[in-house]
């Protein structure tokens, strides 16, 4: 008999799998073939559109005059400036005073209108898909913010004007940071910084115990700073993209703090960082092991039915709980609260660009000898969200300026990531942002499908404005798909700052706010935009005030778990599980 080995058909798929991973590897766990689909579609179609064609030659001839006259202005002394143009309302790369001496303004000046040029071309060219047309224009904007002449020292007077202050001390101190940050990358070690942060003494530190484990989640019941309590305790489920403690950051920047300080009874969801064995836990798991475990405990802790809370993935983990407790009557909840949750998927955030078929087999591949996916290809994933922020301005700054920003308690959160399951992470590609099942009333939780319109709880929902990960509008749906009376806020900042980031002296913060009854008729976002004006302060107040309105009178207490039911506490706050690595 012929060893398996042997067998062409198998020799052949091994292959194929480590084409596939080493591909994986090479583009950060982008599929190539899903990004030269969506240039094909683009080049196609545009070769096609000769109207679009004769706009671009129009606006490149346009481009040129402007920069034909403002450097003869320069020649000839233009003091005025009457020639320069300014730099985009939210681009501060060239907003510095020796930025507008020549030859600098002609440089970004170039810059800007190259930029400008290529989004007009990769936009609005008739006929290609929306899909691919984001696809091609991100690709196009992370090319750009490469070759921003920001990004060198040959282009760069900020740059230049340090270097020889300093006699190039700072290109020196870049390069030890540089061998630094690469010697933790290498080692997998935390970023320069960190060491400041540590979970359960700077960050995580607010008072609680563990009160139930199992293998995938420790349930932590926060300890009261309250005489008296409400009736209804809080369940948060974060997202298991990151660890729980973006909602328990340094003391000043913690929701669970705020919480509790205002006279709540929180319980926390902390995940468990999955490990190759780990590689079948399902969506399902994540549902039954995770939420309705919670709820089980809580039931035993509490009488009183609970506010679920949901934070981004655990957000749309949360609707789905709701949505099939709704269908089953399994259990009773207080409210629903979702804060940059999804529930419609069908204007994903930039996260999300590249997700169709061709790119979850080639994440699907990436993950199959692991079992997961793991920490940097998430972490990459992120940083091109924002390249210029977490990518091009590092580069300038502790590279060629040679300075260390100091990192903040959410920065360091951000760099300490988890893995995703292979199961899990495909059906969640698979089923809703591709397929989209959770809107639609396809998506099935024990073989049957689960309707969003089955909630009737009091709903309560925040968006951030500025979010590439949920974007608002697409948050705002949720007036659309669910039936009950929904408080909708759309808070300044982005998917993580305006969730958890307190204002400051140099960062304000706004929020607008609406309350959509059920007898209501639906405005779209941009005229509930339109029609709602922005209050100052943050949102935290507002949704604590909301949350004592449907959380009964005050009470005693509980105590920490409950030995008599076989949940005596474990041991203290916050468990063993965010510190895994």
């Amino acid at each position: 008999m012929t060893d398996t080995q042997d067998d062409p058909q198998e020799r052949a798929e091994a292959f194929d799998r480590s084409l596939q991973v080493a591909l994986a590897k090479a583009t950060g766990g982008i599929s190539p073939a899903a990004v030269l689909l969506a240039f094909y579609d683009w080049y196609i179609h545009f070769i096609i559109h000769p109207a679009k064609q004769t706009e671009l030659q129009t606006l490149f001839q346009k481009n040129l005059r402007h920069l034909i006259n403002q450097f003869i202005g320069h020649l000839h002394g233009d003091p005025t400036g009457e020639y320069s143009l300014l730099p985009l309302p939210h681009d501060k790369r060239f907003t510095g005073p020796s930025w507008q001496q020549f030859p600098y303004t002609f440089y970004y000046e170039s810059f800007l209108m190259m930029e400008n040029w290529w989004n007009v071309a990769m936009t609005d060219v008739r006929g290609v898909s929306k899909h691919h047309e984001a696809v091609v224009d991100f690709c196009m904007r992370q090319m750009m913010d490469m070759l921003s002449p920001s990004n060198s020292l040959l282009t760069n007077p900020e740059l230049q004007q340090a270097t020889l202050k300093q006699g190039g001390k700072n290109l020196l101190r870049g390069f030890e940071n540089l061998l630094e940050d690469t010697r933790r990358q290498i080692h997998r070690e935390p970023p320069f910084g960190a060491e400041q942060f540590i979970v359960g003494e700077t960050v995580a530190v607010s008072p609680g115990k563990v009160v139930f484990r199992n293998n995938l989640i420790e349930l932590i019941q926060y300890a009261p700073t309250t005489k008296t309590v409400f009736e209804n305790p809080i369940l948060i489920t974060p997202a298991w993209i990151m660890k729980y403690y973006i909602l328990d950051l340094s003391p000043k920047h913690s929701l669970v703090k705020y919480l509790v300080d205002h006279g709540h009874t929180v319980f926390m969801i902390s995940w468990k960082n999955p490990k190759k064995k780990d590689r079948h836990l399902s969506m399902q798991d994540y549902l039954q092991l995770g939420i309705f475990s919670a709820l089980d405990v809580i039931s035993k802790v509490c009488p009183h039915p609970p506010h679920l809370v949901g934070y981004c993935l655990g957000g749309t983990l949360a609707a789905i709980a709701a949505a099939t407790i709704a269908r089953d009557k399994s259990y009773k909840l207080a409210s629903l609260t979702l804060l940059a949750a999804q529930i419609d998927f069908t204007e994903p955030g930039e996260l999300a660009l590249f997700i169709d078929e061709s790119q979850i087999s080639f994440l699907e591949s990436l993950m199959q000898k692991k079992g997961y996916l793991d920490t940097p290809q998430m972490a990459g994933a992120f940083q091109l969200l924002r390249s210029n922020d977490l990518i091009w301005s590092r580069l300038i700054h502790d590279y060629l300026l040679g300075d260390r920003k100091p990192l903040t308690d959410l920065m360091a959160w951000n760099a300490d990531a988890t893995r995703l399951p292979y199961k899990m992470h495909s059906e969640y590609l698979r089923n809703l942002f591709l397929n989209n099942e959770l809107a639609t009333g396809k998506y099935r939780v024990n073989g049957k499908p689960i309707a969003l319109t089955d909630i009737t709880l009091p709903l309560f929902a925040v968006a951030t404005e500025n979010d590439h990960v949920s974007p608002w509008r697409s948050v705002f749906k949720l007036n659309l798909l669910t039936i009950g009376d929904v408080r909708f806020v759309l808070t300044s900042g982005g998917h993580n700052v305006g969730i958890v980031s307190l204002p400051t002296k140099t960062s304000k913060r706004f929020y607008r706010v609406s309350t959509l009854k059920e007898t209501d008729r639906y405005i779209d976002a941009d005229t509930w935009h339109t029609q709602h004006e922005p209050v100052d302060g943050f949102w935290w107040p507002a949704f604590q005030k909301w949350l004592a309105e449907h959380s009964g009178k005050k009470i005693n207490p509980p105590k920490m778990g409950n030995t008599k039911a076989g949940l005596p506490p474990l041991e203290d706050a916050p468990g063993q599980y965010v510190r895994e690595k």
